[in-house]
């Protein structure tokens, strides 16, 4: 599985994997984490909006602010590189593809 994510990735050490795994990781949870008081000061503490509502606003609200973190830990890590080019491909996924043309 690892060599599959060499091949995959273009990494050409197992060190480098653990690298990108720990990124994910911090990423994961401190977008997580911001993204709740973040989704209560855009609609409100004491709303009254659906819950499903809110998900979806969450969810609206955690997907940038994971991108920027991504790129944020990977520039710590100096994996800067590897990490653009995985925002750029999820990006041009979403539609927003042509913030990145050359």
């Amino acid at each position: 599985m690892i060599k599959r994510l060499k091949e995959r990735w273009g990494i050409t050490s197992s060190f480098q994997i653990v690298i990108i795994f720990i990124v994910f990781a911090i990423t994961g949870s401190t977008s997580a984490y911001l993204s709740g008081p973040l989704t209560d000061f855009i609609i409100g503490v004491e709303s009254d909006l659906n819950p499903f509502i809110k998900i979806v606003i969450r969810i609206i609200v955690l997907t940038p602010i994971y991108q920027v973190l991504l790129l944020f830990f990977g520039y710590i890590f100096f994996q800067y590189n590897f990490f653009l080019k995985f925002v750029k491909k999820f990006l041009s996924i979403l539609g927003f593809g042509f913030l990145f043309r050359d």
